[in-house]
């Protein structure tokens, strides 16, 4: 299944300019999802991070990875849409290439364990084949009101 970017609302509560993800081209429940952000130079983070060489924040390629980590819970529990997944742990984040104006992430989560509303996933960002993060994600979902 593929989930387009205007379809992302329906498993995201993420918005522009911080939804980082323009779509799942694969997802299975319980298993995994790939997601990929086509990374422009006209993103809203370059002008301030350097700008004379810009580069894609660390931290916000973990948030991509988090985003379709969340699609993927939503997308398992469909009951949970709406709710909102917060990070409760980030672990063993290693960063291994830069991301620059052109590259195209394919953002890669495959579950390590669920337990109740607990989620722990470990996430790969990739520009082609070439692995540029790694992190083992743990997010808790939050019961809808």
């Amino acid at each position: 299944m593929i989930i387009e970017h205007h379809e992302l609302h329906k498993y995201l509560p993420h918005r522009h300019p911080f939804l980082l993800v323009d779509r799942i081209v694969e997802i299975e429940a319980f298993q995994r999802a790939v997601g990929i952000k086509n990374v422009t130079g006209s993103e809203y983070f370059f002008p301030g991070h350097f700008p004379e060489r810009p580069v894609m924040p660390g931290v916000l390629i973990i948030e991509a990875l988090a985003q379709t980590a969340a699609a993927l819970a939503i997308y398992s529990v469909p009951g949970e849409a709406g709710a909102l997944i917060y990070f409760a742990a980030i672990d063993n984040a290693r960063f291994k290439r830069p991301v620059v104006p052109g590259d195209t992430l394919r953002l890669l989560v495959e579950v390590d364990k669920t337990k109740s509303r607990l989620w722990k996933v470990k996430g790969r960002a990739f520009v082609g084949e070439e692995l540029a993060c790694e992190a083992d994600l743990t997010a808790m979902v939050q019961k809808k009101e």
